[in-house]
């Protein structure tokens, strides 16, 4: 019998905005420490101050083999029920509910105990898992519903039941990881039996007025995944076994396709969802890529979905609902997908956070609590990193001069949202922009700060985010009139020619590459033209739904050019490198490792790569060999007796280390 009867849209209170957007999903790694529950009380407590209508946890494990890793968190008795319920708690006082996800991740665990329906290694983890055997299959299933009993003991609202990307459930169901030819697998029937075993027998122990929300993966992105009809089926059935609610599930995490980087335009998976609306009479819920309340307005206006799951957002913001709900739109902190430091320290096992908002889980331990004696602070430089620390500062009451040689705000960023599928960056300085003004810090644009001048102010604190200018390597012929930075490059006061050399290939080299095969198209891409470029075949007419790539052609002849050994991008972000590398062999640019460059002149730039001598013809060099740090204030000012802070690119030159520079100015801002 369908459950929307028991717990309809409406009982949930899913009419309003608050409650149309949820917070999905998110492994932030704070279970798995010490004190871990306590932080992730106030985390999600904050989230739900925050008017979202449900949030759903980190997946939690049903038994020690569906870990995610060796000691990930997994609830398989009561010994761990006190650690929850402060999560509850926390959440309730606030007006909230939440749901916590059962995750069993099958053959993408990272411990050697994992287990899967046929014992086939994923491409992405180094075990291969052990073939569950059927009393292997009941035990799971059984795992599952105590799982969920557990939860509800716990003051949990519900359960998320992870089925989608790729992990034990998804396995079972895709012909790809099912090679059994027991009741378990074979027919798309017995591959399905699985989910609706763990549905049906969870619904009847729980109860009826328990939230049990399905993620179902509706488009694999795998060779051999599961069909249209195939989903539709899996759908209407998970509905009869008792769930609430269907969540969209995207790609499995091997996938081929970018589903969620900053790449995706925003929404652009919502029409996956939509081709189920009216399928079900459960609500459905639309996800990835949608940072913005006006995206989810959009979404739900079109028809694709009841509601809409966010989940970095609310690692940049938490009171993102609150603000677009009192039309305050303008002042969110926007999730730029740039995986930074969330998934990418999730997969190095490190606490989750968030490149623009360094306070996300740790909550408890970096607040910007009002001064209790003003000062007069300098900043000088209006990157990421001033941006921060003044606008944060004068949050806590201090008076806050901005300092920015240049006309506008952004420092680095003006250059990484030129970069096609990081348009997004532009959002924090608007961001940025917005903060400004509310709290009241006197920008100074145009203006060079000097050692004179600040010494002169008599400030009692200043802070140095100038940032970095290029390396200029030591090459003959680096005077050439085809040298050129990337700096001038992506500041567009070059024009480059049709053949490059980019000498460089961190990811600034990458971003320049980047910006030089694609330019010319939409800065932003239509969703029907990301799906041709990455070969997703949007009529569905195959399992997994994939097709040949059809990217658009280079306007250029790229070659990417770096002194060190082996593949390119090896020092790019865990979860968003091969994205990069794909994108670029899509646009057939030249990666040539192990280079010693010997000149450039007329004739281009000659190298040696491999014990090969070559000449590269090239219309210009672009230089992305690194960064020098701008200290040129440090030294008289220090001098002088001023209390100087370094932060950002001016303490260290790293690759435009946005994550870096941003944390030491929310830190130095807190104590200051």
């Amino acid at each position: 019998m369908p459950y929307n009867h028991i717990l309809s849209p409406l009982d949930l209170g899913f009419t309003t905005l608050k409650n149309r957007i949820l917070m999905g999903s998110m492994h932030t790694m704070l279970e798995e420490i010490p004190g871990g529950h306590e932080r992730a009380a106030v985390f999600y407590a904050e989230r739900a101050r925050g008017q979202v209508g449900l949030i759903v946890t980190g997946g939690i494990a049903p038994n020690d083999e569906g870990a995610v890793g060796m000691g990930a968190a997994a609830l398989t008795d009561d010994t761990s029920l006190d650690g929850h319920k402060l999560i509850t708690d926390a959440v309730h006082r606030e007006g909230g509910k939440i749901c916590m996800q059962i995750l069993h991740t099958g053959r993408y665990a990272y411990h050697n105990k994992l287990v899967a329906p046929s014992p086939i290694q994923s491409p992405i983890t180094p075990f291969k898992p052990r073939e569950l055997t059927e009393e292997d299959i009941e035990r799971t299933i059984s795992d599952f519903v105590r799982c969920a009993e557990l939860a509800q003991m716990a003051g949990y609202d519900g359960v998320e039941i992870m089925g989608s990307e790729g992990y034990l459930i998804n396995q079972f169901i895709v012909k790809k990881t099912n090679h059994r030819t027991d009741e378990w697998g074979g027919s798309y029937e017995n591959r399905i039996r699985f989910a609706l075993e763990i549905i049906k027998r969870t619904r009847k122990a729980v109860g009826d007025n328990f939230i049990l929300i399905y993620r179902l993966s509706m488009i694999d992105l795998v060779e051999d995944g599961s069909t249209w009809e195939e989903v539709v089926f899996l759908a209407k059935k998970v509905e009869e076994a008792g769930a609430t609610i269907i969540n969209t599930g995207i790609g499995w995490h091997e996938a081929r396709v970018p589903t969620i980087g900053t790449v995706v335009p925003r929404g652009g998976f919502a029409w996956v969802t939509k081709r189920m609306m009216g399928e079900v009479n459960i609500p459905l819920i639309t996800t990835n890529r949608i940072n913005m309340p006006q995206t989810a307005d959009s979404v739900i206006a079109d028809g694709c979905a009841d509601m809409v799951s966010m989940a970095r957002p609310f690692l940049a913001d938490a009171e993102i609902v609150l603000k677009a709900m009192e039309d305050r739109a303008d002042e969110i902190n926007t999730c730029i997908a740039c995986n930074q430091a969330c998934l990418d320290h999730t997969f190095t096992m490190q606490v989750c956070s968030c490149i623009v908002n360094p306070r996300a889980c740790h909550e408890t331990i970096l607040n910007f609590e009002p001064t209790e004696k003003v000062k007069k602070i300098a900043v000088v430089g209006a990157g990421p990193a001033g941006l921060a620390a003044s606008t944060l500062c004068a949050q806590r009451g201090h008076n806050v001069d901005l300092y920015e040689a240049s006309d506008r705000l952004g420092g680095q960023f003006n250059m990484a949202k030129v970069v096609p599928g990081k348009e997004e960056y532009g959002e924090t300085i608007r961001y940025y922009g917005r903060q400004i003004e509310l709290t009241g810090v006197e920008l100074k644009l145009n203006t060079r700060a000097t050692a004179d001048m600040l010494i002169k102010e008599n400030y009692d604190e200043v802070i140095i985010a100038t940032g970095v200018h290029p390396r200029i390597p030591d090459i003959e012929g680096i005077e050439h009139e085809k040298v050129v930075t990337y700096a001038e490059v992506l500041e567009g006061k070059v024009e480059v020619g049709k053949t490059v050399a980019i000498i460089g290939a961190g990811g600034i080299g990458f971003d320049v590459a980047e910006f030089l095969t694609h330019q010319g198209e939409l800065a932003s891409m239509h969703v029907d033209r990301y799906m041709e470029e990455w070969g997703v075949d949007m009529q569905y007419k195959k399992g997994g739904a994939l097709t040949r790539p059809m990217p658009a052609p280079s306007p250029r002849i790229i070659h990417l050019l770096k002194r060190s050994p082996g593949k390119h991008g090896k020092k790019l972000g865990k979860t968003t490198g091969w994205i990069h590398r794909a994108s670029l062999a899509m646009k057939q640019v030249n990666m040539l490792s192990s280079v010693v460059y010997k000149k450039i002149d007329d004739d281009g730039i000659h190298i040696t790569a491999h014990d090969e001598e070559k000449v590269i013809k090239v219309d210009h060099v672009v230089l992305c060999a690194g960064q020098i740090s701008n200290k040129n204030l440090l030294e008289p000012l220090t001098d002088s007796g001023i209390s100087v802070h370094v932060i950002g690119g001016s303490k260290e030159a790293g690759e435009l280390d946005a994550k870096r520079a941003i944390s030491e100015a929310s830190y130095l801002a807190a104590k200051l």
